[in-house]
């Protein structure tokens, strides 16, 4: 009797959000509509309901910033880039896992409305901006020039933060740029751009953020971790079935209009399952350009990603 009343004091207090002696602090990106699981979770308070009292320990404004407060132990779990992810675990800059996608796909890349760019080829010569190297969108606008035989060295890549790429644009100091959603969304609805390719034409399904947690965190608190998951697997079911309030959530978090929020949606694939084949293709990219060192890539992103926790959580 005496341990069944312990068993079900445990649960009680495990669902109830204090088995952790603290919250879970949690960060994400700022308008980027690929954190949209973890608003909703925030706003529909489900972080709460599966057990997981969070607190909001930063909201950055890029992925690499993100990765310094993992490695400082400031955040516990984090929405953030695959990209950012894997070069701070592959260069020890991080100790993290990643236990679920978030979103895939979701960026594009943009020309001028009234330009004469009106294909990848026609990039030859001109400048375009990317969020930053070693990013998605510098290894998926690589990946479009190659195929159309363009060598990168015949482009002017330079890096912008994509905040700043719609004004670059409208003032023709770029030719085009490549960013996540809604940048590329907004360009659109402004009229200043168009898009000539999305993420899903030049690499269908391709992984972008992630739901990443410290590793000592899930060693030391592995239902709170569970109860993470939950919430985000349940936020995703939620953007699918909900569809006009998860718009409603994305404006309220970006700031951003509804009818910019509206269309970068549909450019966004949002999902808990993780792309381990992709994750492969993409450490190899970056450790051919030197960005990293990853001598045996299958034990690497074996070690990195977690694709059988939600399987289990769900047990």
């Amino acid at each position: 009797m005496k341990r069944l009343a312990l068993f079900l004091l445990f649960h009680l207090l495990l669902f109830t959000g204090f088995a952790y002696g603290g919250p879970v602090r949690i960060a994400y990106l700022q308008s980027d509509v690929h954190q949209l699981p973890c608003w909703v979770a925030i706003d529909k308070k489900l972080f709460d309901k599966e057990g997981a009292k969070v607190e909001i320990a930063g909201i950055f404004k890029a992925g690499p910033e993100l990765m310094s407060g993992f490695g400082a132990g400031a955040i516990d779990v984090g929405y953030v880039g695959i990209a950012p992810a894997t070069t701070a675990v592959a260069n020890r800059t991080a100790r993290i896992v990643v236990l679920a996608e978030v979103n895939a796909e979701g960026s594009s890349v943009v020309v001028k409305r009234d330009g004469k760019v009106r294909a990848i080829p026609d990039l030859v010569g001109k400048s375009v901006a990317v969020p930053g190297y070693a990013t998605v969108q510098d290894f998926l606008f690589r990946r479009a020039l190659s195929k159309y035989g363009v060598s990168p060295e015949q482009v002017n890549i330079i890096v912008l933060k994509p905040p700043e790429m719609l004004g670059a644009l409208r003032t023709d100091q770029i030719d085009g740029f490549i960013a996540w959603e809604p940048y590329p969304a907004k360009a659109i609805t402004t009229g200043v751009g168009r898009t000539i390719a999305t993420s899903r034409d030049i690499w269908k399904d391709h992984p972008c953020c992630v739901l990443a947690v410290d590793e000592k965190f899930l060693e030391n608190h592995p239902e709170e971790a569970r109860a993470v998951v939950r919430a985000h697997v349940k936020a995703i079911d939620f953007i699918m079935k909900h569809h006009e309030e998860a718009v409603k959530i994305a404006v309220k978090y970006t700031g951003m209009d509804e009818a910019s929020i509206r269309l970068a949606m549909t450019n966004v694939k949002y999902t808990p399952v993780l792309s381990v084949e992709g994750e492969k293709e993409y450490v190899e990219y970056l450790t051919k350009m030197k960005y990293i060192k990853v001598d045996d890539v299958p034990a690497f992103v074996a070690r990195f990603m977690r694709p059988g926790f939600i399987r289990d959580t769900a047990k």
